[in-house]
């Protein structure tokens, strides 16, 4: 039962995705820019990557979500996402936070930190990362080296319990969906909990796939709920890596195959390659 209605609801999200084709403001980094609004293009929705101080106000206004990314960060870029969250937040307008790099950087986990300060409770709203991030935001400090998650903090059996613990009170502390992304990704609302196992190796080995991740979830956050819209981009995205993984030669051709996979989708393929738990 679980399974058949989960596919129902990802069936549907990406439909609304295609037949409304929402904008899609992202304020994310230069180094993964083009991947991610070719993402937004190929579920069927219209990217917008405005950054400037002086407009992200009024673009957000008019997006049906928003997606943040604190990789690579400037001071422009760091005014732009709290303009822009706020002017959100304000509206309604689902939004979604990537807080990359927290864990090596105070630098962001004060920007991360003034971010939530500004909350807006009852707007939609996802935090993502990974564990090591989220570790660094419920206050382990930042320890960590690069935006990689620390291999203590990858999700284990030996560790499950204290992750799941973990998400679950960074997601009622700020009132949010967590999305901890890892090989296996875990979202969470502070009560249900859902482990997404769709993935492959070769998405580790091109950079922005995580930023990827983000504006996706962003997509499917404009038309379905925060905790759906995160399962359904895990899912579809991993999907996608795996049907592109057995045809690549590597990684410049896993790119092609991977951008091609998921505008190729069909529903077919989610129902047989799912893996939520």
């Amino acid at each position: 039962m679980f399974r058949n209605q989960m596919l129902e609801e990802i069936y549907q999200i990406r439909s609304a995705v295609q037949e409304k084709a929402p904008l899609i403001h992202c304020i994310t980094n230069p180094i993964s820019i083009h991947d991610c609004a070719n993402v937004v293009l190929a579920a069927g929705g219209r990217p917008m990557m405005a950054e400037h101080p002086a407009e992200v106000e009024e673009i957000t206004a008019t997006a049906g979500a928003l997606a943040l990314n604190l990789g690579n960060i400037t001071d422009a870029r760091k005014a732009s996402i709290l303009i822009a969250g706020k002017a959100a937040m304000r509206r309604e307008i689902p939004v979604i936070l990537d807080m990359v790099g927290i864990g090596c950087s105070h630098f962001r986990k004060k920007i991360t930190e003034e971010f939530l300060g500004q909350r807006i409770p009852g707007a939609p709203f996802i935090l993502k990362g990974n564990m090591s991030e989220l570790k660094a935001l419920a206050g382990d400090g930042c320890s960590v080296s690069g935006v990689d998650v620390d291999p203590k903090d990858v999700l284990s059996e030996e560790n499950r319990e204290e992750t799941i613990r973990l998400a679950k009170t960074v997601a009622n502390t700020w009132g949010a969906v967590v999305l901890a992304s890892g090989k296996t990704d875990l979202v969470t609302d502070g009560r249900e909990v859902h482990f997404i196992d769709n993935g492959c190796e070769m998405m580790g080995r091109i950079t922005g796939t995580g930023c990827m991740l983000n504006v996706l979830t962003a997509a499917y956050m404009s038309v379905g709920k925060p905790m759906t819209a995160a399962v359904a981009a895990c899912v579809v995205l991993g999907i996608s890596g795996e049907m592109a993984a057995v045809q690549c030669r590597g990684t410049g051709s896993f790119q092609m195959a991977f951008q091609d996979a998921l505008f190729c989708m069909k529903d077919e393929d989610i129902r047989e390659r799912m893996r939520v738990s």
